[in-house]
C-alpha cells in the first residue's frame, strides 16, 4: 500500500506555559501558573474555581461571551480575582492581586467580559501588584474572608499593601 506525501509537523515557537519543574532549557522563561489561584466572587459568595484559569470556571461553563455590555442587559456582576503566591524565606504570602469585572446572565446563557483585561490582571497579579479597587466593600470583605480561611499564615505573610487594598468598613 502506497502512502501519499505526508507534511511535516512543524514545530512552533510561542506562548508556554508549564507546570511542576523548573524549567530552563529551550523556551526558558516560559510561565508558570502554579503559582496563581483563582477567585469567584458572585454575589454573597467567594470561592476558588481552578478552572477560571481556562475559562472554565462553573459560572463561564455554557456562557456565550460577547465584548459588548449591552448584549447582556440582564446579567449579574461576578468577579475573577487572580492571586499570586509568592514563596519567600519568610515563607509564603499572597504576593498580588488583581480583579476583573464579568457579567453573567445564566438564563440567556449569555455573558460579557473583555480577555485582554482578564490576561494583563492575570500578569499583573503575577508581576506582584495589586489591582483591586474596583471591587466594592462587599467584594472585598468576602475576598479577604476566603483569602484568611484559605491560609490564615499567606494573609500574615502577606504585604501591607494588600491588607490596605482589601481595608473595608464594617459592613
Amino acid at each position: 500500500m502506497e502512502q501519499g506525501n505526508v507534511p511535516e509537523k512543524k514545530t512552533r515557537q510561542g506562548f508556554n506555559l508549564i507546570a511542576g519543574e523548573k524549567h530552563r532549557g529551550f523556551g526558558a522563561g516560559s510561565i508558570d501558573l502554579n503559582s496563581v489561584i483563582c477567585v469567584i466572587i458572585d454575589g454573597d459568595e467567594a470561592y476558588l474555581d481552578a478552572g477560571a484559569m481556562h475559562a472554565k470556571s462553573a459560572i463561564e461553563k455554557r456562557i456565550k461571551f460577547s465584548m459588548n455590555k449591552e448584549d447582556v442587559p440582564n446579567g449579574r456582576q461576578c468577579w475573577i480575582v487572580w492571586v499570586a503566591v509568592e514563596r519567600t524565606e519568610e515563607g509564603s504570602n499572597y504576593g498580588g492581586a488583581s480583579a476583573c469585572e464579568m457579567l453573567i446572565d445564566t438564563e440567556a446563557r449569555r455573558g460579557w467580559k473583555i480577555l485582554a483585561d482578564h490576561v494583563n490582571k492575570l500578569d499583573y497579579a503575577m508581576k506582584r501588584r495589586y489591582i483591586l479597587g474596583e471591587l466594592g466593600d462587599k467584594e472585598k470583605q468576602l475576598l479577604k474572608t476566603l483569602l484568611l480561611e484559605h491560609n490564615e499564615e499567606w494573609w500574615n505573610n502577606s504585604p501591607e499593601a494588600l491588607h490596605e487594598a482589601l481595608a473595608v468598613a464594617k459592613l
